[in-house]
């Protein structure tokens, strides 16, 4: 019994096929064997001996048919040409032993790709490589419509990295959201599963899992982001300290005037954040001299 698995996106359609129980067929040929010993020892003329010769013959014959099946592994049997089906099942079985079979691992496999130097959406030279998780499942596409699964996987992928990282930036933006290669990294695993899966379809390929392995700027720029990233970081620091000050200047002199502690004119309230803002922001130890009553004359 044979089952079709059909894929509009192929060129080589899967076929499903069942071999004999493998014990089965290996006790009729040791039977069909000791009988043709026998004929070969008993008397007899000619056409006796050539018939147990030749008996003995198709027997040997018989025993290219048979095949051991591991757990996910499969084996692609071809018939003078032409392919005859995939068998799938594990176990020990036998076949036409016309047929030419070739194994297929169908187990997962990882690939790693070499750092690639690119260039991300904002133009600026970054190094990167991911990790591949990989399966074939269609036997039939592996075997027949590429000269080698694992080569197209290797550079394929390696394309596909290429295509994801000069579609994003390095880093986020300020300018909107968009996904980042460096903080969105599902999002990023996610799209690049995607497209190396659409890069290797074509050769019966399923992508398990992909993620960015390695992810750095140039060595050529790589001080100078440096420097930015920590400018960047100082710069929002600096705005939660002035956040913060202005929080606490407010609440300062809103107890100030609700208490009724002191009066205070505009200019003398302009004084007064002036030092706070001074003595909350100031990196060293400043002590300014606050004025707190003006004296009429």
């Amino acid at each position: 019994m044979e089952q079709k698995i059909n894929h509009s996106s192929t060129s080589t359609n899967e076929i499903i096929i069942s071999g004999s129980s493998g014990w089965m067929i290996l006790s009729f040929l040791v039977l069909a064997l000791v009988f043709a010993i026998l004929i070969l020892i008993t008397p007899g003329g000619p056409a006796k001996l050539t018939s147990g010769g030749l008996l003995i013959f198709l027997v040997i014959f018989c025993f290219r048919g048979f095949l051991t099946l591991e757990p996910n592994q499969a084996a692609v049997m071809i018939f003078f040409g032409r392919y005859a089906g995939t068998l799938r099942t594990s176990g020990f079985f036998w076949v036409n032993p016309f047929y030419n079979k070739t194994r297929v691992s169908l187990r997962i496999n990882n690939w790693n790709t070499p750092v690639l130097k690119v260039n991300d959406e904002r133009g600026s030279p970054i190094e990167i490589a991911a990790v591949i998780a990989w399966r074939i499942d269609n036997t039939a596409k592996a075997v027949f419509d590429v000269e080698s699964s694992l080569n197209y996987l290797q550079i394929q992928s390696e394309s596909a990295v290429r295509q994801v990282a000069s579609s994003h930036a390095y880093d986020a933006s300020d300018e909107g959201h968009k996904n980042s290669l460096r903080t969105d990294l599902e999002i990023i695993a996610a799209l690049l599963r995607e497209s190396i899966q659409q890069h290797v379809a074509v050769a019966g390929i399923v992508i398990e899992e992909a993620k960015i392995a390695h992810l750095a700027y140039a060595p050529e720029i790589a001080n100078a982001m440096l420097r930015r990233q920590q400018a960047e970081a100082v710069v929002m620091a600096r705005q939660k300290l002035v956040d913060g000050a202005i929080g606490m200047v407010e609440v300062a002199l809103r107890n100030l005037e609700d208490k009724h502690i002191v009066s205070l004119t505009p200019d003398q309230r302009a004084v007064l954040v002036t030092n706070m803002m001074t003595v909350l922001l100031s990196e060293s130890g400043a002590q300014p001299v606050i004025q707190m009553a003006q004296t009429t004359q």
